[in-house]
């Protein structure tokens, strides 16, 4: 292969290369500035529960006992949504719970 055609080609992967990074970085942004996606993220999204709030368990969960029985504080709200409840061990999601009036 002569030198000329050599850098050609060497030369044509590399802009190749340049295309496909810059094309990356502008599919990573989605057309968002970046300054308003770490805004997103630090305002609290839409939640069904926060913590310290009370919930009550569905009574097909516990039946025979009163509402004030099944009711438990909410102590953190996981990323994938569910909660952890103060007095019960586990994970709970929105479902097993009442909904709120």
């Amino acid at each position: 292969m002569k030198k000329s055609t050599s850098r050609l080609l060497g030369g044509a992967a590399l802009a190749a290369a340049a295309a496909g990074a810059i094309g990356a970085i502008v599919m990573n942004r989605n057309g968002k500035p970046k300054r308003k996606r770490r805004r997103e993220r630090r305002d609290a999204p839409d939640v069904w529960a926060r913590p310290g709030m009370t919930v009550t368990f569905r009574a097909e969960l516990m039946p025979g006992r009163e509402p004030s029985e099944r009711t438990f504080q909410v102590t953190s709200l996981l990323p994938s949504g569910r909660v952890l409840l103060a007095g019960v061990t586990g994970e709970h999601a929105q479902k097993e719970f009442e909904p709120q009036r």
